[in-house]
């Protein structure tokens, strides 16, 4: 483990006992950093204490009173970055940022610089002392206390700080969690708690739990669910690997590198996270799936967000993936989920049929728990009975009887569906058709009176029908019991706060997909980049839509048997908007772009 560099300076015999009690006595006093206090005291000088720290840290250092930095290279990192985590942009080589710090060891100072930034960062180590005043040179004066005032802190239980007057505090979760590392002395003398179990080693229960309460591991994982709440996130992911822990938030629908905890709190971190969880931490072979629920303040208002913990055994560990389950985010309006009107009609006349099947297709994380909750949303009467088959539920709707399956117990989609049948419902959501047994009472369902609202996992809208025969169900029970099936995607949506136009070749959007004469005058939109959307161009998502209407000349051609390509021809002759099709008036709206478009859908 690094040393101190009070002591690191008492061991190489820089200063005295004496003279750094007194440096720690005035750091009490006067706060700070003792290093600082050392060369403002006299005890040592500042290029003795900077080739020491290049030393200690193995990085090269930098003397930055005689370097002069490109203005436009301190540009890409704010001030508030500068002077929150004492680093200084100096030189850009590529891809690669080279950045001054004061403590090169501060990945997260790296991490949240390299997803704002967007550039691979390399340190060099400079003294404190050079950093602000560099950032006070380029940047202007700045607070140099080394924080923005607030006195938010996170709870043990997960929830967060306010700073007085009731609203959360505005300090960065990554802060905290570079404070969070920092506050790790108690566990780094304790390195033998915190190895890898090997697979023949006998699992201590008790030795997992002490290590998932210690309270600097407690603060990483709330900032970690913090982190990922404040940034617009829908997944963490804590993934291991033989020599790394690497830290992925997916904001907008892409993932994206956070942090690199030490290797040492793997353990640790997964401990907290099963007992937040209440799962099993002593079982570490079998995957698991828990729930977390967490309470914080938001803009003086108390709010509650739930995490979907999955935990995977994979060679060099558990990988964790938790998902954010936000109710307030949930888009219950059908008009405001980007269906195109003439599709949205067909999909609200089909879920206004008193019985039928309406699936919704796509693949994982393509917003169709969104849309199944927008049809049951619109159809939720007093006069109505509502059941739903769902593993997990994702989110409560008051007036809706919602069962949460469980293979391990028997309670199956297939055994819950035959019970509903039981239950006098007039609307039946499945979460998810998965084999030949719950389809098979799901068609029967939607053939005796029965409105079925479910999921599929295929490529696009006819091909759904190719997979339920595929499953065993006669193409007759397919074409007498399917009203309407829904394909869709999620894109990027442009950042409203800094579009822009950007002007393709006509070639290139005809290739996109688009008609000559559309190629001749569409001018798609970008997102130029900016704080909103750390530098992205994209703030949110849209969906795309595919929407086949089972029309009597489609029924016709599934009960000859037709392939999905006839169908799918056959839908278009309809009326039927392709994936490619709904992405294309999108991007003529100016709400996503063409990469956007081209990357989710086929021609």
């Amino acid at each position: 483990m690094a040393l101190q560099i009070g002591e690191l300076l008492l061991k190489e015999k820089r200063i005295s006992a004496d003279q750094l009690k007194q440096a720690l006595d005035y750091q009490r006093q006067n706060g700070g950093k003792v290093g600082l206090h050392l060369v403002s005291l006299g005890f040592v000088k500042e290029d003795d204490l900077t080739a020491l720290l290049s030393k200690q840290y193995g990085v090269p250092s930098i003397a930055l009173g005689t370097f002069e930095i490109d203005p436009a290279v301190v540009k890409l990192v704010p001030a508030e970055t500068a002077q929150k985590y004492q680093v200084i942009p100096i030189t850009r080589a590529g891809a690669t940022l080279t950045i001054a710090m004061t403590d090169p060891t501060n990945v997260f100072a790296m991490d949240d610089i390299r997803f704002m930034t967007g550039y691979n960062v390399e340190p060099v180590v400079a003294s404190e002392r050079a950093v602000l005043e560099a950032v006070t040179k380029y940047y202007g004066k700045v607070s140099t206390n080394g924080s923005n005032g607030s006195n938010g802190s996170y709870g043990s239980n997960g929830s967060y700080g306010t700073n007085g007057s009731g609203g959360a505090t505005p300090v960065s979760a990554l802060e905290i969690a570079s404070r969070a590392l920092e506050e790790m002395p108690e566990l780094n003398g304790r390195d033998a708690d915190v190895e890898v179990l090997e697979e023949l080693e006998e699992i201590n229960a008790e030795s997992l739990a002490k290590q998932g309460e210690d309270a600097p591991i407690i603060k990483l994982v709330n900032v970690l669910l913090m982190g990922a709440i404040q940034k617009g996130a829908s997944d963490i992911h804590i993934e291991p690997y033989e020599k790394e822990l690497r830290v992925r938030y997916r904001i907008d629908g892409l993932l994206y590198n956070i942090m690199s905890p030490p290797m040492k709190f793997r353990d640790a971190m997964t401990s907290r996270i099963k007992i937040m969880s209440k799962l099993d931490i002593a079982e570490k072979r079998l995957p698991q799936d828990g729930r977390i629920k967490i309470r914080f303040q938001d803009d003086g208002r108390q709010k509650e967000i739930d995490f979907r913990v999955s935990c995977l055994p994979t060679l060099f560990g558990e990988k964790i993936v938790m998902r954010l389950l936000d109710s307030s985010k949930l888009m219950l309006d059908m008009t405001k989920l980007g269906f195109e009107q003439e599709s949205l009609t067909k999909f609200e006349s089909a879920i206004d049929k008193p019985w039928g099947m309406v699936l919704v297709t796509g693949p994982t994380g393509s917003g169709k728990t969104n849309t199944l909750y927008s049809s049951i949303s619109k159809l939720n009467k007093p006069d109505t009975n509502i059941m739903t088959a769902e593993d997990p539920v994702e989110f409560n709707l008051m007036g809706v009887n919602q069962v949460q399956v469980r293979e391990n117990i028997g309670l199956t989609f297939a055994a819950t569906l035959r019970s509903f049948l039981r239950q006098d419902p007039n609307t039946i959501l499945v979460g998810e058709i998965r084999d030949f047994e719950t389809a098979e009472i799901a068609v029967k369902a939607a053939l005796t009176g029965h409105l079925v609202l479910s999921t599929l996992h295929t490529n696009d809208a006819p091909s759904t029908v190719s997979r339920l025969m595929n499953m065993g169900i006669e193409p007759f029970l397919v074409a007498s019991s399917l009203n309407l099936v829904c394909a869709q995607r999620l894109v990027r949506r442009i950042c409203k706060h800094c579009v822009e136009k950007h002007p393709m070749a006509a070639m290139a959007l005809q290739n996109a997909g688009f008609s000559p004469e559309d190629a001749q005058t569409v001018v798609p939109n970008r997102g130029k980049g900016c704080e909103k959307c750390n530098n992205t161009g994209f703030k949110g998502r849209v969906g795309l839509y595919e929407v086949m209407d089972v029309t009597e000349e489609l029924r016709e051609l599934i009960l000859v048997g037709a392939s999905a390509l006839e169908l799918r021809r056959k839908a278009i002759e309809g009326g039927m908007i392709t994936l490619r099709q709904s992405g294309l008036r999108k991007v003529k709206e100016g709400v996503t772009t063409v990469d956007e478009v081209v990357r989710e859908t086929v021609k």
